[in-house]
């Protein structure tokens, strides 16, 4: 058995997130528990939909202290080899039904409408454009594939060539501009703004609230299916930050449907791309500290979500940073299987919140200020898999063929 790494981390605990709080009116603005039964019922209709894999490491979680290691892995999610391919898409659909029904003058097409080009005629002249690191802009351009609308997507100068040929691949126009993340964000904005096209980010904004909750009430539907896998609840939940939207899904799901008994959840970032953190320490939303130039591509995000905050702010137990040798770290442990653990394979930004929990296990401090115990049973979401194939191999050392083949 291993012994685990130390790496230098830094955390957070949210004073204002309390168990007992029930899920409020707060929280409801962003994600309501209507917005997501349509969520549940329209994804789970989509071709090739089923519930994805959550592993059970028992090896891994006897090396951390831990009675019980849970890792649901997203990486087979439609094809697209991400969580995203929730989020994105089915915000799409959303956008696409409500223009319909505005044109037609009656109500939104279901999603069979839809999937079967009986609403092709309107759909074509639509662009849906969006901002991305690469998973999310995957998602866009396979929804707007699906649904019959054309698409445009803006990517970062560090995305890599891999991930912009697997957004190309969909049919989307993918457009490289200079900078980071955030400003291929306001890049996009702008130039919808200017030509009439539809921006699908999961970045809400004041004035921009809509589409990015639709994004999170599709990335709900992963939590839908933890909830109906495990019982009883986890105790703990370490979950990727970004700009918010995955873990505020999983949160809100969790506080709607086991309240008082859901777990303790802790978000994790890198440490040069800390928007949450920072948010956390000041008490309201503010910008990451760092320059965004971080390994876990998924997670370089310098401004947070605001309809994810509302569901964070109250309901995440505490906010950690972990630098990038970590998430490398938990990547290598996954993929050779720990003490005959199932080899999994675990994209740099999709081990983030596993990063977290093996960080804090040999942290004291950080142990105990989480509440991690050997009676722990904890829950992480592998949230990608190999999306960057060439990466993966540079830094596991064996491409994720050869572990998936092990």
């Amino acid at each position: 058995m291993p012994r685990l790494k130390s790496f230098p981390i830094d955390w957070v605990v949210n004073a204002a997130a309390t168990p007992s709080a029930a899920y409020g009116a707060d929280q409801r603005r962003a994600l309501d528990e209507a917005g997501f039964e349509r969520a549940w019922s329209t994804v789970t209709r989509w071709p090739g939909y089923r519930a994805t894999p959550l592993v059970s490491l028992p090896g891994l979680a006897r090396a951390a202290g831990v009675a019980e290691l849970r890792y649901k892995d997203e990486g087979g999610r439609f094809g697209l080899g991400s969580f995203k391919a929730l989020g994105g898409a089915y915000a799409v659909y959303r956008l696409l039904a409500r223009m319909i029904a505005t044109k037609t003058g009656g109500t939104e097409p279901a999603i069979d409408d839809l999937l079967s080009g009986r609403h092709r005629d309107h759909a074509k002249d639509v662009v849906v454009a969006s901002a991305t690191d690469g998973n999310h802009g995957r998602s866009v351009a396979w929804g707007a594939k699906l649904f019959g609308c054309r698409c445009v997507i803006f990517i970062h100068a560090t995305v890599s060539e891999a991930r912009r040929q697997a957004i190309a691949a969909y049919g989307a126009d993918v457009i490289r501009i200079k900078g980071n993340y955030d400003d291929s964000v306001h890049h996009c904005a702008a130039e919808s703004a200017k030509r009439g096209w539809h921006v699908v980010s999961d970045t809400a904004y004041d004035g921009y609230w809509q589409i990015p909750c639709d994004v999170m009430q599709g990335y709900a539907v992963m939590a839908e299916e933890i909830i109906r896998e495990m019982s009883p609840p986890p105790t703990h939940v370490f979950l990727q930050g970004g700009v918010g939207g995955l873990a505020a899904a999983v949160v809100a799901r969790f506080w709607q449907v086991w309240g008082t008994r859901r777990p303790r959840a802790v978000v994790v970032e890198p440490v040069r791309a800390d928007c949450l953190f920072q948010s956390a320490k000041a008490g309201r939303p503010t910008k990451s500290t760092g320059d965004l130039d971080t390994l876990m591509a998924g997670l370089a995000a310098g401004e947070v979500s605001l309809a994810a905050w509302e569901v964070l702010k109250g309901g995440a137990t505490a906010f950690m940073i972990v630098p990038d040798e970590a998430a490398v770290e938990a990547m290598r442990l996954l993929a050779q299987g720990v003490d005959g653990d199932p080899r999994v394979v675990g994209g740099e930004a999709g081990v983030g919140g596993l990063a977290g929990l093996l960080a804090a296990t040999v942290d004291g401090k950080a142990h105990a200020a989480f509440g991690l115990t050997t009676e722990s049973r904890v829950l992480t979401i592998g949230s990608e898999g190999d999306t960057d194939p060439e990466l993966y191999r540079k830094l596991v050392g064996r491409s994720g063929d050869e572990v998936r083949a092990v």
